[in-house]
């Protein structure tokens, strides 16, 4: 017996998720064509940090694609996607790069890495990023040191030869499954480092198969729906991934598009998260479940060129290419 399930109740924010996608979005077509701005005339965009429309176009998610691509070995690209992920931030990875030479999962020592990443600690460097929290695993390894607790992760999952049993997998749950049973990684990472590793050649597995909620996101949501009826938190992110183009048509919107791939639901889930730091500035009457009144993050742009690669397995790099040429083409001749 079919029994329809009741939908969620579209909030008064609602419309204000995908006039930021669209709008962020913009921003980054812009950007291309003209590197020195402005941009847009959205005051809250040009003054604080949001992430991009496709997680894919985020610097940090580049720069991971792209030391991913660099590997010879499916055990190095897990290891250095963990290695950069455990961090998040370039800086930190280059650090480890000038410090070491090449970097590999045959090489690696964890001894050498806690020394010098404690050294550049106290030099008074960050070297995590303040994208999110990582837990510090300090209860499953005993260091004083947070990073010393990640490395020793590290060495675990190689121990484990967790970068075989990720290829062994048959879908990207069960890649987020295996992760979730290593300390430090909760649901919201697990989920993170299972889309990272799908960027790579270790698996190849659709971005619409799968999909977590995390706290961020789940803030959006319940600013932006007033009731969930018999959805789940990703019942709604995938609604909004199936309805992207209706409701832009809805809204006279562009439907954000990454050189013809439509946002897939890892994008949802973010837009959520971004739509709630959004609507702090906007709506700061709607407090946040998790109780944030501001954005944290002001906006800085990147003096530092960037080159844009996807995984192959996307077929969108000849477009992306091609559209960057022209562009370099303009610039000479204009």
């Amino acid at each position: 017996m079919y029994i329809s399930r009741k939908k969620p109740e579209k909030s008064v924010l609602y419309d204000s998720y995908w006039h930021f996608a669209a709008r962020r979005q913009e921003v980054f077509l812009k950007r291309l064509e003209n590197p020195q701005g402005p941009w847009t005339n959205d005051p809250i965009i040009n003054a604080y940090r949001f992430t991009n429309t496709f997680r894919a176009l985020d610097r940090v998610s580049q720069y991971l694609i792209g030391v991913q691509a660099e590997q010879e070995t499916p055990r190095d690209i897990f290891f250095h996607t963990i290695l950069f992920k455990l961090f998040n931030k370039i800086d930190t990875y280059r650090y480890l790069e000038r410090a070491l030479g090449p970097l590999s999962a045959e090489s690696f020592e964890v001894a050498r890495y806690d020394e010098l990443l404690t050294y550049r600690v106290s030099m008074g460097r960050t070297i995590y990023s303040g994208a999110y929290i990582m837990p510090s695993a300090g209860r499953a390894y005993g260091h004083k040191f947070k990073h010393s607790n990640h490395l020793a992760l590290l060495a675990q999952m190689l121990d484990d030869r967790l970068d075989e049993r990720v290829q062994a997998c048959h879908s990207l749950e069960e890649v987020y499954a295996l992760l979730l049973t290593y300390p430090s990684l909760g649901k919201f990472l697990a989920f993170q480092y299972a889309i990272d590793l799908n960027y790579s050649t270790l698996t190849d597995f659709s971005e619409m198969d799968f999909v977590v909620a995390g706290p961020g996101a789940i803030n959006g949501i319940k600013k932006c729906f007033s009731s969930l009826g018999d959805y789940s938190y990703e019942d709604v992110i995938r609604l909004m991934a199936e309805e992207q183009e209706t409701e832009c048509v809805r809204l006279d919107l562009p439907s954000p598009s990454l050189y013809g791939r439509p946002l897939q639901l890892i994008d949802c889930q973010n837009l959520f998260c971004e739509t709630d730091k959004y609507l702090r500035a906007t709506n700061p009457e709607v407090v946040s479940a998790g109780g944030q009144k501001r954005i944290k993050q002001r906006f800085n742009a990147s003096t530092e060129p960037l080159t844009y690669l996807f995984p192959p397995k996307w077929n969108i790099n000849q477009a992306a290419n091609s559209i960057c040429q022209q562009q370099a083409i303009a610039d000479i001749f204009s």
